[in-house]
This record gives structure tokens, sequence and C-alpha cells, in this order.
């Protein structure tokens, strides 16, 4: 599978500039600005605390190349999900359109979470699991792509 080229944050700002066009005239109210900022808080706490994690773990974080990973981190965060930092980014953007009081605005989140399902995620297992086989396919199994109910509808460990 070929690499995906832009990297992820680059979705994002092309979704945040997109949403500005779709309000067209964006008016946030004290409560609305407080939402998004609690959601922009969490999405940035989200980031920050997958990034430390892979860190500590000694690998990589470059989403345009994933085959350089050399752990596969499945505790924390990626424990709820495999993909916390896509999760983040995605929640930006629900926050900016929050911001913005624009429903259209939410039609970039749309694009932005089909365009990273299909191109860099699939990319990202493509790799983990030539990478890390058994182990991999058991953490999949186990954990879902974005948020959810766990694949197969298995029930969390008590």
């Amino acid at each position: 599978m070929a690499r995906p080229i832009v990297p992820p944050p680059g979705y994002v700002l092309a979704g945040l500039a997109i949403q500005r066009l779709l309000a067209r005239h964006p008016k946030a109210g004290i409560r609305r600005k407080a939402a998004a900022g609690v959601i922009v808080a969490g999405a940035l706490g989200l980031f920050v605390t997958v990034a430390l994690s892979f860190w500590r773990n000694g690998t990589t974080i470059e989403p345009r190349r994933p085959e350089e990973a050399s752990r596969l981190v499945t505790d924390g965060l990626n424990a709820l999900s495999r993909n916390p930092i896509y999760v983040g980014m995605a929640a930006t953007l629900v926050a900016h359109a929050l911001f913005l009081g624009s429903w259209r605005a939410l039609l970039p989140v749309a694009g932005f979470v089909l365009v990273m399902d299909r191109t860099q995620i699939a990319a990202e297992e493509a790799a983990l699991a030539e990478l890390f086989g058994a182990d991999y396919a058991e953490y999949r199994a186990r954990v879902p792509r974005w948020v959810g109910p766990r694949p197969g509808g298995t029930p969390a460990p008590a």
C-alpha cells in the first residue's frame, strides 16, 4: 500500500479553512466558545498523552512512515481507540464547527474521518500488521478503530 503524502494535520488545516467558508456569518456566544474550548482542550490532551506514550515506548509518531514503528503501543488511550490522535483531530474540527455555530461546518468533519479512514489509517494498519503480525491482529480485534463498541460487539473486560 502506498504511503500517504499529506500529513494528517494538513487535512485538519484544510478542514478548518473549509469550515470557515461554509459558515456564512459565524457568531459564537459565550456558551459555544466555552464548549468548543473544552473540546479542543480534550483533543490537545489526547495528542499530548498519546505522543508522550509513544515517546516513552521508543516508537515513532510520524504518520507518514508507519513502517518505522518499533513497538506496538496498546495501553493508555490506545486501549480505547486504535487512533486516539485522529479522534482528537476530528474533535478539533467538531469544536470549530460548534464555535462557528454552523451545521454545514460539520461536513468537513465527515470528510476528514472518511479520508483518514480510507487512506492514512489503512496504510498504517497494513504496516502494523506486517510488523507485528498476530499481536496486531489481536489488538485490532480487541480495540475499535475510532471509538464506540468493541469490534465484534465483545464486552469490555471486567
